[in-house]
């Protein structure tokens, strides 16, 4: 079974739709999502990014370049060819439909 990470700033929004929404449509395929600020995980009880978490993953597909960049950083680059960036910006709420095409647009399965 293949398993995906999506990753974003808080996991609240983003990542946490985007692994709510294609958990439901790939049943075939595993996710999961974190958040790359440990910070706003801890205060929100969301999912922070983990080592293991990367380890688990056959791909981590990021929101943003900085979230590429977070995690190469700490990570030491390890974990570099796993990872797509979608370039989705900051702008929408959990499962809000324009969020939605636009995942539907750049991801596939």
């Amino acid at each position: 079974m293949t398993n995906i990470l999506f990753v974003c700033s808080a996991n609240k929004e983003r990542s946490k739709t985007a692994d709510d929404y294609f958990s439901e449509k790939y049943p075939h395929i595993q996710f999961d999502s974190a958040g790359t600020n440990l910070k706003i995980c801890q205060k929100e009880g969301t999912n922070p990014m983990t080592e293991e978490l990367a380890d688990w993953a056959d791909e981590i597909i990021v929101m943003e370049q900085k979230h590429a960049n977070l995690i190469n950083q700490h990570t030491d680059r390890n974990y570099a060819r796993k990872i797509r960036i979608l370039h989705i910006p900051d702008h929408y709420k959990y499962y809000q439909k324009e969020l939605i095409e636009l995942l539907e647009e750049k991801v596939s399965f």
